[in-house]
């Protein structure tokens, strides 16, 4: 037997299939985020300018060719969508789509925080503004709302009835910040302001009929490979002797993620017909890095499959996706895509441990259940 089919094996029998639950479950999904969840929206916006998800090899796991997700294949929102027998959703944006089972508001490099905000305090973008941020989202929520239902108690029933997402969004948000020349310790006094803009969107969509609203907690951004090459050090005292990340910034994510668990548990206060979902992305990603082995993942975790050069494999001006980039030959043994995101394997594992634990709480097939 190849080696090959010895990890599927070994992947598919440790994650299991992921089961599906019946198709009514919940009637549409409405989801929100950066590009770890957009499947199409910042592509519509780019117009006539080429991005790199228009080129093979991303896509080449799953759809074997270019599905404008910034990845291998699918991405943890696909994975919910099969597992309630919807279809994958379709970027709002698109308008030629009907939305009537769900939408995607989420765009690549999408921040929590208006970029008025970052204007006001003198944080300089790496790039222009892209306005895409949640409260942009939202409105465009709104806009959609009409075609859907007409009253408000027609919204609330439709609307609980499904499922919304509001995705990992924020590490753009730290991402500006960094590029701004902010120290962690300066980014640090920011995230309370953050998580504000975060349980503020999800106290907009319950109030307009959510019952059922997953959020996502922040990545372990001192493993992303693309900041592990631009902060390369010889000062060993900086990397976590356990993952190879660089501490500082994973210290921000956790802080992040407790201030979030707060406010999700004082929405849960204010809103108890509804559930809420603390979906855990940062310990997940810190297993795969930990204890590879144990999820397939035979290629050293911090390096990138997409992409060239260098000790993680990744160089900012050769990006996955340019010409003469090549992606590793089987993604599946990879946690790692393109540098700043993951692969298909890493979403699905993440993506069943939102659906039955151990990374959510409480997990989402509960909390439909109950």
């Amino acid at each position: 037997m190849k080696k090959t089919t010895l990890i599927i094996l070994f992947f598919l029998f440790f994650m299991g299939p992921i089961q599906s639950a019946p198709s009514n479950a919940f009637n549409s999904i409405f989801s929100f985020g950066d590009s770890y969840t957009d499947t199409g929206n910042i592509n519509v916006l780019a117009k006539n300018d080429s991005l790199y998800t228009d080129n093979l090899p991303y896509g080449m796991t799953f759809f074997h060719r270019p599905s404008k997700r910034f990845s291998d294949g699918r991405l943890i929102v696909d994975f919910l969508a099969e597992e309630f027998g919807l279809p994958y959703l379709k970027p709002y944006l698109d308008k030629n789509d009907s939305f009537r089972l769900g939408a995607n508001f989420a765009v690549s490099g999408a921040t929590a925080l208006d970029d008025t905000f970052f204007e006001q305090h003198n944080i300089k973008r790496f790039e222009d503004p892209t306005n895409n941020s949640l409260s942009s989202q939202l409105k465009w929520f709104e806009e959609l709302k009409p075609s859907l239902c007409q009253t408000t108690e027609e919204c609330k029933d439709y609307f609980s009835k499904s499922l919304f997402i509001v995705g990992q969004i924020e590490g753009n948000d730290y991402i500006v910040m960094f590029s701004g020349l902010l120290s962690v310790e300066q980014m640090m006094s920011y995230v309370s302001t953050i998580i504000q803009t975060i349980a503020g969107t999800i106290k907009e969509l319950i109030d307009q009929g959510a019952r059922t609203v997953v959020v996502s907690g922040n990545i372990p951004m001192g493993c992303l490979p693309s900041l592990l090459t631009i902060l390369k050090s010889s000062d060993s005292s900086i990397y976590d002797p356990k993952t190879g990340c660089i501490e500082k910034y994973n210290i921000l994510s956790r802080n992040h993620n407790s201030l979030l668990l707060e406010a999700v548990k004082k929405l849960r206060i204010k809103y108890p017909h509804a559930k809420i979902i603390y979906a855990d992305f940062y310990k997940p990603i810190i297993n795969f890095i930990r204890f590879p082995q144990r999820f397939g993942f035979t290629s050293k975790p911090l390096v990138v499959c997409c992409g060239i050069g260098g000790e993680y494999n990744w160089y900012q001006p050769r990006m996955c996706g340019t010409p003469g980039v090549t992606a590793c030959q089987n993604p599946l043994t990879y946690v790692n895509w393109d540098g700043l995101r993951l692969t298909e394997a890493s979403y699905r594992y993440v993506s069943n441990s939102w659906l039955k634990g151990p990374h959510a709480d409480p997990p989402i097939l509960d909390a439909h259940t109950n």
